[in-house]
């Protein structure tokens, strides 16, 4: 047996925050490392976060993403495993997504991404090119403070794989692994038996099923091990990273992360026997007619190995049944956790919401019902972090913990319905409810001389009055035009 013991993970990563970052990939490859693995993976473009829009054109995004690389390899952390590190590169003038292979305190290669993802919510041909000289390495000048640091001028820069005594290793970088001609065909018929997958992909109902089967089918059609490393949480934009790292052998997923999580670092690792990978390809005809013909890639030689010696009691890692939420949870979990996210980060003390007792504001307390309990859970776990970030927004003293989701939500969400004479008595004991039922701090406010006040003034100034066109005989208020989503269209204003 070849046995390899690989790591990916899950990183919570926010935008243009390097410090944060930085401590985050640092505990990942800290816990690799606890856990026997040579190989670590993280997430796309993970030292700078991934969404960092227009950021990325200013060269200091980059000098800072340096900074953090040289912080890593002055440091033990690259010692005895090879990790993938996320980062923006410049090469000639040109910005690249990329993939930095760091072996103790060197860096082995540079794996620019080939395929962006220019669609939905993804705009990467705004700030990258894809590198496109598929059959080239070519030597990259690394930064003077970088260079002197780790006493190295050059490192292989291109589309390419490594090739270690005992294991010959690859990258496919996110959007990669969707594609017609994913680069891992040409790759595994040139013996690469290890894929590394550097993703930054967004949460999306039922998307993770799309992700699993793609995983799953590219192990399955060439043999291999696929290790798939994500961002998960709000980086600072709209979007929620659902995470779900994952390892993948020969079709058989043996190892798969949390989908939402509250976790800033979460990391799967598992033992693999490259031998499998050989016998599954070697009993697929196929496979060896193609691979006895097949178009040479280029390669950058690592004189050092890998894999372990087998020894009594090791057993590769054994499949595992993949877990799937529900759409239900989906809706939850994911607007949930981006929530939390964006509060802790934000330094806010709470969220306000306008609980009118309808089926939006009524959902989206619920969604902040479910992440008071998603943090209550993880305080539970035991998480420090959770628990720290709960402390200090919920303002808690004396040595007192959250211990319970209403009491919780009692301190940082609050609700109020604002009726008027309008109203229903329905809507008003709805929100009620619904607030008891959450524990938010709740307010019945009447507004009616607010409204009143504001008409007033506008006819005042005006000397009209707004009335809906098809109740033309009723006077309104402006409540009544915003809760009715149904009428599109106002009569022009005419003087009584």
């Amino acid at each position: 047996m070849r046995l390899l013991r690989v790591a990916t993970c899950n990183l919570n990563q926010w935008a243009m925050d390097f410090d944060t970052n930085l401590r985050n990939v640092k505990e990942s490859i800290k816990r690799a490392k606890a856990a026997g693995a040579v190989i670590r993976v993280g997430p796309e473009l993970e030292l700078t976060g991934y969404g960092c829009e227009d950021h990325f054109l200013e060269q200091d995004t980059t000098a800072h993403a340096w900074e953090c690389l040289k912080d890593i390899l002055t440091g033990d952390y690259t010692d005895n495993i090879l990790c993938s590190i996320g980062m923006p590169v410049i090469f000639n003038s040109v910005r690249y997504n990329c993939q930095v292979f760091c072996l103790n305190r060197k860096i082995i290669m540079i794996r620019p991404k080939m395929s962006l993802a220019n669609d939905g919510n993804y705009r990467e041909f705004r700030w990258f090119s894809a590198w496109t000289f598929k059959g080239e390495i070519v030597d990259f000048q690394l930064p003077v403070e970088v260079s002197e640091a780790i006493s190295q001028d050059t490192v292989p820069f291109g589309y390419g794989y490594m090739r270690f005594i005992d294991v010959s290793l690859a990258a496919e970088t996110c959007e990669e692994l969707f594609t017609a001609n994913a680069p891992r065909i040409d790759l595994a018929l040139n013996g690469v038996e290890v894929f590394m997958n550097a993703s930054g992909s967004h949460h999306q109902l039922r998307k993770l099923n799309l992700r699993i089967d793609s995983i799953r089918s590219a192990t399955q059609t060439c043999g291999g091990v696929y290790m798939y490393a994500n961002q998960q949480g709000c980086d600072g934009g709209r979007l929620y990273y659902d995470g779900c790292c994952c390892i993948a052998v020969n079709g058989d997923l043996v190892g798969q992360g949390s989908q939402f999580s509250l976790k800033d670092v979460e990391v799967l690792d598992a033992l693999v026997d490259l031998d499998a990978v050989s016998s599954y390809r070697a009993s697929v005809s196929s496979f060896r007619e193609q691979a006895s013909h097949k178009t040479n890639v280029p390669f950058v030689k690592v004189p050092y190995k890998l894999c372990q010696p087998f020894r009594s009691g090791m057993v590769p890692t054994s499949p595992v049944e993949i877990m799937y939420h529900c759409p239900e949870e989906e809706i939850a979990f994911g607007p949930s956790c981006w929530l939390w996210d964006y509060l802790r980060r934000s330094q806010a003390s709470g969220f306000l919401l306008p609980l009118s007792g309808g089926a939006d504001s009524s959902s989206v307390a619920a969604i902040v019902g479910c992440m008071c309990q998603l943090v209550i859970k993880d305080i539970e776990k035991g998480d420090e972090q959770v628990k720290a970030d709960a402390l200090r927004i919920g303002q808690y003293k004396d040595g007192a913990i959250p211990m319970d989701s209403r009491e919780l939500a009692k301190r940082l969400f609050y609700t109020v319905y604002m009726g008027t004479e309008n109203s229903s008595e329905d809507t008003r004991s709805r929100a009620k409810r619904l607030a008891e039922e959450i524990g938010s701090f709740h307010l019945n406010v009447p507004i009616d001389s607010i409204v009143s006040a504001f008409l007033s003034l506008f006819e005042t100034l005006t000397g009209k009055r707004p009335r809906y066109k098809v109740f033309l005989q009723h006077d309104i208020t402006l409540l009544d035009y915003c809760n009715a989503a149904n009428i599109k269209k106002l009569e022009q204003p005419r003087r009584n």
